[in-house]
This record gives C-alpha cells, structure tokens and sequence, in this order.
C-alpha cells in the first residue's frame, strides 16, 4: 500500500484556508480525545474519512474494555461553517513518518489546510487548584507571533532526551514545517493524581483558546459546569479523608511528596472517582 493509499475519504467538501486540530488516544488525562468528542458534538461536525490501520496498528492482541475490543481508529472530521478540520487517532505503532504524512495529505489536498494544533496534556506535580496553562510549541516564526497575541504561558523549551524518540506531536510539527504548513501543540499541565480519570479543567482551557482564536462564539457553560462538579468532588474527598487533604495541602503549598505518598493520593482520588461516577 502506497502513501496516497493509506487513507480513505467517504465524500468531498473542499474547504478553504482551512484549521486543523489533532487529539490522540491514550493521552494524559485522555485530554485529546476529550476535546475532541467535546468539539464533534459541539460544533456538529461529520466524519468523512480515515486512516487505514493496517500499515500502523499491530492487530493482534487488541485491548479490551467492558467486553468490547478497542480497536484502533484514525478519524477524520470537517465542520463546514467553522472552516474546521479535526482528526482524532491512537498514537500509531509504527511507520509514524509515513502515517503524519497521510493526515497532512488529506489536510493539504482535502482540506486546504492552513494551520495546524496538536492538543497534549502532560503530568504536572501542582494541586488542582492552581489555575490551568496552556503552553505552546510552534514550528515557525508565523505561528509563534500569532499565538503571542494570546494569554498563554511563554518561555516552554523542551528537548527530547538523548537516546529517546520525539512525542508524535512533535514530530507532526516537524513533518508539517517540512511542507510549509504553520504548527503547533498546546500541552496543558494536569495534575499528577488526575491523569489516569481526566480533567475537565484541562479540557475547558483548550477548547476556550480555539474558541477565543478561531471565533467561534460557541456556549461553554457545560464546560464551566464540568469543572465545577469536578472541583466539588475533589472537595469531597479532601473532607472525608484527612491524609488526603494534607497531601494536597502540601502540593500548594509547593512541598514536594515523596514517591510513596505521590502514589497513595493519586491511587485514593482515582478509586474515589472512579466510585462515585
């Protein structure tokens, strides 16, 4: 299977200087699928392609949850009115410079695409009450002035360690500067404790950046909701169980927990959330 074959499209309406948004599966918190299903409901948008698995996705041995296998998906997504693109995808296994390639095939010559973002969420050792950030990583010059006009977290530099390889993000930006396209990814903070259940914080700082950037003008009161009622159980939680409360008392405090202690308080909250849900 060639290049040019490793997606398939279901229909054709071309967009314009269009924006494209990229969540993965398996993300911190889940945040970029998240955001996502959020936008897809949201923003009314269709389906009208995919990314062939074959060629990226190991088949064998597919996870399974609440007796269902999860296979592997790589949906693309368009919302006419919005100008908008989304592909929401597992992280592909392998051939991933062949794979990036194909998303930005459809971006390109589907789609007109003429910016890109990549959502990611990653562990942050703060408590959940310290506000949310969104840090940036542009591939050019371009991107990075236009996102400067915005209230976002500046100075973030990041270098993959020696012996490691890239996060599939980073390498998007880097396979879409190749071709011209203006990138970035918004990584979003989250607290340790809350990476294994999610983060509706998390989730409202995205989705308020794109509606703010790509004016949307769309309702976020669910959002605002969502974030309340998680703040409410962690408050629960915090109350009926003292240790609990200490840890997080330290986090903002900027006290560093042990190992041992950061694994108790996330495994506590995670039980605890996962029961009463």
């Amino acid at each position: 299977m060639d290049q040019m074959q490793a997606f398939k499209i279901y229909g054709k309406r071309e967009l314009q200087d269009a924006s494209l948004i990229v969540g993965w599966r398996e993300d911190v918190a889940n945040l970029g699928a998240k955001v996502i299903d959020y936008l897809n409901v949201k923003l009314n948008t269709e389906e009208f392609g995919e990314i062939e698995p074959l060629d990226f996705f190991p088949l064998g041995g597919v996870p399974v949850e609440n007796d269902i296998a999860q296979f592997p998906e790589s949906k693309f997504y368009s919302s006419y009115e919005k100008n908008l693109v989304i592909f929401k995808s597992n992280a592909p296994r392998v051939e991933w410079h062949k794979f990036l390639n194909s998303v930005l095939d459809v971006a390109e010559h589907y789609c007109h695409v003429k910016e890109l973002y990549a959502i990611g969420g990653m562990v942050s050792l703060s408590a959940h009450t310290a506000p949310r950030e969104l840090l940036p990583v542009s591939n050019l010059p371009t991107m990075k002035k236009t996102l400067g006009q915005y209230d976002l977290a500046g100075g973030m530099e990041y270098e993959t360690p020696p012996g490691q390889r890239p996060t599939l993000s980073s390498f998007l930006l880097w396979v879409a500067k190749n071709r011209g396209i203006s990138a970035a990814s918004l990584w979003v903070p989250v607290p340790f404790y809350l990476i294994a259940t999610e983060d509706a914080a998390a989730c409202k700082k995205v989705v308020d950046f794109f509606d703010k950037k790509l004016n949307w003008g769309i309702d976020l009161r669910d959002l605002d909701e969502a974030v309340a009622r998680q703040n409410e159980k962690l408050a629960q939680i915090r109350f009926s169980f003292p240790e609990v409360d200490g840890y997080i008392r330290n986090l903002e405090s900027n006290v560093a927990l042990s190992q041992e202690d950061s694994e108790k308080l996330a495994k506590e909250i995670e039980e605890y959330l996962r029961r009463i849900d």
